[in-house]
């Protein structure tokens, strides 16, 4: 048995025995004051679902465009139609990004059954799919020899390896799936999330009392003060009077937050969540107390953002894509334009520097701002109200002069 099967049959038992037990403890009426860490679970944290969603939101909304080479120069060439619509008319590119984009972030591996093909063949000698339809992570059981992937099951039935869209990020040699950062960083979020179940314990009465109520004057026993609790309890469910004599006391228990370190906790855990998941935490208002990192300019904290955490990401599905969607010499690309968009200052600056170094023209500049080329009368007007900034060609043909 590989070391790959004892872990996941241990990770199984271990997710059966927990299940077993919170059951018992519902059916009993008890409050466990943990959680266990899945994959759905630890969406419940801000943290998580904020890194998911702001690498998830950003990838799913980046043109994705198909090149070729041609005389060494990069050509744009038609996209297929499942990089078009890959999941059919009702899901289309940038569902089908945002989607499986959540769940190599969250577990490192994404899956879809290829149910249609195109005519052109691919390198598996098949054609290339042409929709592919992503299933949930839970319904997906892999059979594998070593570090080969021999069967998929998805919902009770079996694929081929080649019936299914596989991709997968943080892997390590001779593993056939991708690492998941939720198991992980289970601990981390199983804390935090403690936390905050503490918090709600705290405040609804399941951590400690709520309350006091003390009688001053005599010892009671358990049945008295069981009819003194319960009195107590009925007058201020329904709104009315709490008749005792001078012996009773009622104070209420206040819960400091700060004494049960539970802020701490949780504060915490968002910057260690934040690492596990690529995000700086200053990008999901998750910022650390006591460090402070400036940028000359928004473009500059994106770029950084880009080159350290989401590049690679970018670059490992624009691989998957060239290999496995398109064919020959074909290759896909994510337009990160968007990511790196200037203010309109900034961007003016650049775009007049590049037409001045002349590795620009004037219009392909305005192309850029979705602007046509300039027409003979915008050229007049401009000689009229700034005069002619060259020599005319005649005047420096015949050597003329005024």
């Amino acid at each position: 048995m590989g070391a790959w099967t004892r872990l996941r049959r241990a990770f199984t038992r271990s997710a059966q025995l927990s299940s077993a037990e919170d059951l018992l403890d519902a059916r009993r009426g008890k409050r466990t004051g943990k959680v266990h860490v899945t994959g759905e679970t630890a969406l419940r944290h801000s943290a998580v679902w904020a890194c998911l969603r702001l690498r998830a939101d950003l990838v799913s909304t980046m043109p994705v465009d198909v090149y070729r080479r041609v005389n060494g120069i990069q050509v744009e060439v038609a996209k297929p139609p499942v990089l078009v619509t890959p999941g059919g008319a009702r899901v289309g590119m940038i569902e089908w990004l945002y989607s499986s984009q959540v769940d190599l972030d969250r577990a490192g591996n994404t899956f879809g059954i290829i149910t249609e093909r195109s005519g052109v063949i691919g390198t598996d000698g098949r054609g290339l799919p042409a929709r592919i339809e992503l299933v949930a992570l839970a319904d997906v059981t892999i059979r594998a020899t070593g570090s080969e992937i021999t069967k998929f099951v998805i919902g009770g039935t079996e694929y081929e390896p080649w019936e299914i869209w596989h991709e997968k990020q943080y892997t390590v040699a001779g593993m056939p799936l991708g690492l998941s950062p939720v198991a992980y960083a289970a601990w981390t979020i199983e804390e935090s999330l403690n936390a905050q179940q503490f918090a709600r314990d705290w405040f609804a009465g399941g951590a400690i009392p709520m309350a006091e109520l003390k009688n001053t004057g005599k010892t009671i026993d358990q049945g008295q003060a069981r009819v003194a609790r319960d009195n107590f309890e009925a007058a201020v469910a329904t709104g009315g009077l709490f008749v005792h004599g001078n012996d009773w006391e009622y104070k209420p228990i206040q819960a400091v937050a700060s004494q049960s370190a539970f802020l701490e906790a949780r504060q915490q855990g968002i910057s260690d969540i934040a690492r596990y998941f690529g995000c700086p935490g200053d990008m999901i208002d998750a910022a650390v107390s006591g460090s402070s990192i400036t940028y000359a300019s928004m473009t500059q904290r994106n770029l950084q953002f880009l080159i350290m955490h989401l590049g690679p990401a970018i670059t490992r599905r624009e691989d998957a894509f060239s290999r496995g969607l398109v064919s020959g010499p074909r290759f896909v690309k994510l337009n990160t334009d968007a990511l790196l968009r200037m203010d309109p200052e900034a961007r003016a600056r650049t775009i007049a520097a590049q037409i001045t170094a002349r590795t620009l023209t004037p219009s392909e500049g305005r192309a850029l701002d979705d602007r046509a080329p300039l027409t003979e009368e915008q050229y007049a007007e401009f000689d009229r109200l700034f005069g002619a900034r060259t020599t005319p060609p005649s005047t420096a043909a015949t050597g003329a002069t005024t």
